[in-house]
């Protein structure tokens, strides 16, 4: 059983994820780790106060740590918030699929079996 406290877990981390810069963010922080300077460079249409929003929404859902280290802050990717969202969203779901898939291509060849006979 899920509790409150992770719905809202999820709910941060979706509300996050809905934001195209924020994915686009995400995206950047798979390759390596940046700091905040090199992240606004990457969206010259936004200012470095937009992207240190964008950053804090993306840190406040867990998906990004950021760890100041001297005069720079460095952001890294979390994958943890969204494996967690992906076995609790995707996977059941997918597997859902996968078996009626499976099921469907047992029928096709079971006819195609019968019509060979």
């Amino acid at each position: 059983m899920w509790s409150h406290v992770m719905e809202d877990t999820f709910d941060a981390v979706f509300g996050a994820l809905a934001d195209p810069t924020r994915r686009r963010i995400l995206d950047e922080l798979r390759a390596r780790p940046r700091t905040t300077g090199d992240l606004a460079a990457l969206f010259p249409g936004l200012s470095r106060f937009a992207v240190m929003k964008h950053l804090k929404v993306l840190a406040e859902a867990g998906l990004v740590i950021a760890k100041p280290q001297g005069r720079q802050v460095w952001n890294h990717l979390n994958v943890v918030p969204l494996r967690r969202a992906y076995e609790r969203w995707v996977s059941p779901f997918a597997d859902l699929w996968a078996a009626s898939l499976e099921n469907l291509r047992r029928v096709a060849e079971a006819k195609r079996n019968r019509s060979k006979s």
